[in-house]
């Protein structure tokens, strides 16, 4: 992360816990060796893996589903 480019730009900094997130998040699954991903793969695996590592919101995606089918973005 440029932080100097974020703080001219009046951007805010992401704490230790966001950092941690995105670690936890994206790192230690997407860059792994040898893996290669296309955007489209990566957000869809990516919104995926952060609503099961969300507390409650597995079921709130599920429930959204139901509700309003696959048309619901």
């Amino acid at each position: 992360m440029d932080y100097a480019e974020h703080i001219k730009q009046n951007l805010p900094i992401g704490s230790g816990v966001v950092e941690a997130a995105c670690k936890t998040l994206v790192k230690q699954r997407f860059c792994r060796s040898g893996m290669r991903w296309k955007e489209a793969g990566i957000k869809t695996a990516l919104s995926l893996r952060s609503l099961i590592q969300t507390e409650t919101r597995w079921d709130q995606f599920w429930l959204k589903l139901d509700r309003y089918g696959f048309g619901c973005a």
